[in-house]
């Protein structure tokens, strides 16, 4: 199964991300993040957050197992031009052409259906999780409440406008009026 992702409008220009992309073209994943950790490219990072993200839409999406992925094809198109123009001798003026990239990976399974999860699977991995990721934000509520009951606070809950005006300790101010006659004068 296929498993594409892409990024659109990056700012460098497609001739420097061509030199990363050729890097990783037929790698295994482990190996295309390991060899895009290591070059000394501005493009690097870019792919390094894509390949990452591709993992994870392949892994949580698909059920497809990491360790059986490669980078089948990485392509590398121009992205939109930013036309700057530079002041000369003589009055001329020279463009500057700023350029951007498009990337679009796409990752394959090694050995068709190896490792992969079924949907059932997957549904109960994602209950599991939902559930573990509930039962922390109840211990982290539990634990804020233990602490503002040490701290004497009380337990009124506040809106964000309350605890700005408390914080400032400013009426507010009304109109335009009020920001003109109270500026700093020089």
């Amino acid at each position: 199964m296929k498993v594409s992702v892409q990024t659109t409008n990056l700012r460098i220009s497609p001739r420097k991300v061509r030199l990363v992309a050729n890097l990783i073209r037929g790698l295994d994943v482990e190996k295309a993040l390991i060899q895009v950790d290591h070059t000394i490219k501005k493009a690097c990072p870019a792919f390094e957050k894509l390949l990452k993200s591709a993992v994870a839409n392949a892994e949580n999406n698909f059920g497809l197992d990491k360790d059986n992925l490669y980078v089948q094809d990485v392509q590398v198109g121009d992205g939109q031009r930013m036309k700057r123009w530079m002041p000369r001798a003589f009055g001329r003026a020279t463009p500057i052409i700023k350029r951007a990239s498009h990337i679009y990976l796409i990752l394959e399974e090694r050995v068709e259906g190896k490792n992969r999860k079924s949907k059932e699977q997957m549904e109960k991995e994602k209950k599991e999780r939902e559930i573990s990721r509930k039962k922390e934000e109840k211990e982290l509520i539990k634990e804020k409440e233990e602490r503002d009951e040490a701290e004497g606070k009380s337990e009124k809950i506040q809106t964000k406008k309350e605890i700005k005006d408390k914080e400032s300790g400013q009426k507010k101010s009304k109109g335009w009026a009020s920001k003109v006659f109270n500026r700093k004068s020089m």
